[in-house]
C-alpha cells in the first residue's frame, strides 16, 4: 500500500540518521514534512532569544535540505492533538511517522496523538534515534530500574553491545520521483516564522556564535574529528571553564535539537579511535555521550525526575526562598566577578563550559545562596542552547549534591576556582568590561581593592558594581552543615532501603567530618 504520510519533526531536525523519515519515504506517494510550534514547548516566557534563534536557524536549514529533495517543511502552530487531526482530514493522511521522545510531556502527547490517529484510520510508526540505545531496553536489562551510577550504566550497556549504526540521509535517488510533496501558494501559511514573531528580545541579540541546523552540525563535527590527537586525548575535567574560546566541542546544542545524531557522533569517534591510544569513559568523548544516555535513562526510570518532592532518589533539602538572591544570580550581579561573568556569557551566548555550569550551580544551591536547584533548572532551560530536559534536571541534582553525587563538602570557591585556569582574569574582563581596569590581584575580589585603585579603575564597588551578596568563607561552612543535616535525616528515613540508608549514613558521619576539615583548608 502507498500512503499519504506526515513525517512529524520534533527534536530530530535532520535528514541523516532519521529512520522514521526513511520509513515515511519507503511506502508513501505523498509526504508532508511537518514541524509544530507547540505552545507547551515553544512558550515565549520559557524560551530565551538564543534558543529561538537556534530553532529558527535549524528549521530554515531543514527546509533547505528538504527542498533539495523536491520537498519542503510545513510549520504549523497549535497543540499537536488539535492541529494534527485537522491535517489528517485536510491532506487525506494515512500514515504518521516520528522519532521517539522519552520526556514525560512528549510521551503523554504522543499517546493522545496516536489515539486520535487511530480514530482517523492513520497508521503510526515511530523509531528510536535521539538516543544511542532504546532507553526502555536499558532499564529492562537492569532488572526494571534505572541504573543510579555511571559504572552500573556502563556495565548494562556493555551487555547490549555497540549502539546501532546510523542510517544515511535520503537522496534524490532514494525517492526517484515516487514520493511527492504537494506545494502550492495555498501552503504559504505554513512558512517558517521570523524571529521577531516569536520573541520581543531581538534587540538584545549578540553575534550568532552557534548557528542552528544540520549542515552546521555536520561541519562542526567534521572540523572536530580532524583534530585526531585532541579527540584521542580529550578528558573533560582537563578542559578550561573560562577560556576565551570554547575548550570543548560545543556540539551539545546540535544533539539537543537533533541537528546531529548521537549515533553518528559515536561512530565517527569510533573511527578516529580505531588503532590509536585514546582516553576512556567517563572522561572521553564517548564517555560524554554515555553521560547523556545515563541521564536520559534516569529521567525515564525515576518518577518526578525534574522535581525534588516525589523524586525517590533525591535528597529532600530545606532550601530557602530568597527572590533577591535568585535575581542577583540570574542577572549576574552577585558581586563575585567569576560567577557574574559566567552568567553574563550564558545570557549573551546561550552556552557556557560544563565546569562553569558546575561553579554557578554550586554557588546557587549548596555552596552559597541555598536556593533550590529547581530554580536554577528553570533559568538554564530558558537560556541554554543545550537546555535538554533530562540532562538539565540530572545535572542540577548532581551539582546540588541531591542525587548521583554526594560529596557535598566539596564546594566550588567563587574566587579560587576561576583563578586556576585564568589568573589574570581575561575572561572576567571580556564579559564584565566594567572591571577590566582592575589589577590582576583584585579582578576576582574587587571589593578588596583600596578606594584609590577602584577610582583609577573607574568602578566603585557598591556603586558601579555590587558588593558580594554573601561572605563565601562563612556561608559555605554553614551550608555544609545544613547539607549534612539533610543527609542525616535521609539516613534516618524508615522508607529508605537498608543498603541506601547505610551508604548515606556513612557519608554523613565520620568520613564527612574528616573531609570537611580538609575542604576548609583547601577550597575548590
Amino acid at each position: 500500500m502507498t500512503h499519504t504520510c506526515i513525517h512529524w519533526f520534533r527534536k530530530g531536525l535532520r535528514l541523516h540518521d532519521n529512520p522514521a523519515l526513511k520509513s515515511a519515504l519507503r511506502d508513501s506517494k505523498e509526504l508532508y514534512p511537518v514541524f509544530i510550534l507547540d505552545p507547551h514547548l515553544h512558550d515565549s516566557t520559557r524560551v530565551g532569544i538564543n534558543r529561538w534563534r537556534f530553532l529558527i536557524g535549524s528549521l530554515k536549514d531543514l527546509d533547505c535540505s528538504l527542498r533539495k529533495l523536491n520537498s519542503r517543511l510545513f510549520v504549523v502552530r497549535g497543540k499537536p492533538e488539535e492541529v494534527l487531526p485537522e491535517l489528517f482530514d485536510k491532506w487525506k493522511v494515512t500514515k504518521l511517522t516520528y522519532e521517539y521522545d522519552t520526556e514525560p510531556y512528549s510521551l503523554s502527547r504522543d499517546q493522545k496523538v496516536s489515539a486520535l490517529a487511530k480514530e482517523h484510520g492513520v497508521e503510526v510508526t515511530y523509531k528510536i534515534s535521539h538516543t544511542l540505545y532504546d532507553i526502555d531496553r536499558i532499564i529492562e536489562e537492569n532488572n526494571g530500574k534505572a541504573p543510579l551510577t555511571y559504572n552500573r550504566m556502563q556495565a548494562v550497556v556493555k551487555t547490549l553491545g555497540a549502539p546501532k549504526k546510523p542510517v544515511p540521509a535520503p537522496t534524490l535517488d532514494d525517492i526517484k520521483g515516487n514520493v511527492k510533496t504537494p506545494c502550492s501558494d495555498k501552503h504559504e501559511k505554513y512558512g517558517i516564522p521570523a524571529l521577531e514573531e516569536l520573541s520581543r528580545d531581538t534587540a538584545a541579540l549578540g553575534e550568532d556564535l552557534f548557528p542552528g541546523g544540520e549542515q552546521e552540525a555536520l561541519r562542526r563535527l567534521d572540523e572536530q574529528m580532524k583534530r585526531t590527537g585532541w579527540v584521542c586525548t580529550f578528558e573533560k575535567p582537563q578542559t578550561s571553564p573560562n577560556s576565551l574560546s570554547p575548550s570543548t566541542t560545543v556540539l551539545s546544542p546540535y544533539l539537543t535539537f537533533g541537528c546531529l545524531s548521537a549515533r553518528t557522533f559515536w561512530w565517527r569517534l569510533t573511527e578516529v579511535y580505531r588503532g590509536k591510544k585514546h582516553s576512556d569513559p567517563p572522561v572521553s568523548l564517548h564517555g560524554q555521550l554515555l553521560w547523556r544516555e545515563f541521564f536520559y535513562t534516569a529521567s525515564v526510570g525515576i518518577p518526578n525526575f525534574n522535581k525534588m518532592e516525589g523524586n525517590p532518589v533525591c535528597t529532600q533539602v530545606d532550601w530557602d526562598t530568597n527572590p533577591e538572591y535568585l535575581a542577583a544570580w540570574r542577572e549576574a550581579r552577585t558581586g563575585f566577578p567569576f560567577i557574574d561573568a559566567v552568567m553574563t556569557q550564558l545570557r549573551q551566548e546561550g552556552w557556557i563550559h560544563h565546569l562553569a555550569r558546575h561553579a554557578v550551580a554550586c554557588f546557587l544551591t549548596r555552596g552559597d545562596l541555598w536556593i533550590s536547584w529547581e530554580e536554577g533548572q528553570k533559568v538554564f532551560e530558558e537560556l541554554l542552547l543545550d537546555g535538554d530536559w533530562a540532562l538539565n534536571a540530572g545535572n542540577w541534582q548532581w551539582l546540588s549534591a541531591s542525587t548521583f553525587f554526594h560529596q557535598y563538602f566539596r564546594v566550588y570557591s567563587p574566587v579560587a576556582f576561576g583563578k586556576k585556569t585564568d589568573k589574570s582574569g581575561d575572561y572576567i574582563k571580556k564579559y564584565l568590561p566594567l572591571l577590566k581596569k582592575f589589577p590582576e590581584q583584585y579582578i576576582y575580589e574587587p571589593w578588596k581593592a583600596p578606594r584609590s585603585i577602584q577610582q583609577a579603575a573607574g568602578c566603585i564597588v557598591g556603586k558601579d558594581y555590587p558588593h558580594p551578596v554573601v561572605q563565601h568563607e562563612v556561608i559555605s561552612k554553614k551550608n555544609i552543615q545544613r547539607m549534612k543535616s539533610a543527609y542525616a535525616k535521609r539516613s534516618a528515613d524508615p522508607n529508605e532501603s537498608p543498603s541506601k540508608k547505610q551508604g548515606v549514613k556513612r557519608k554523613a558521619t565520620s568520613v564527612v567530618d574528616m573531609l570537611i576539615k580538609k575542604v576548609r583548608r583547601k577550597s575548590l
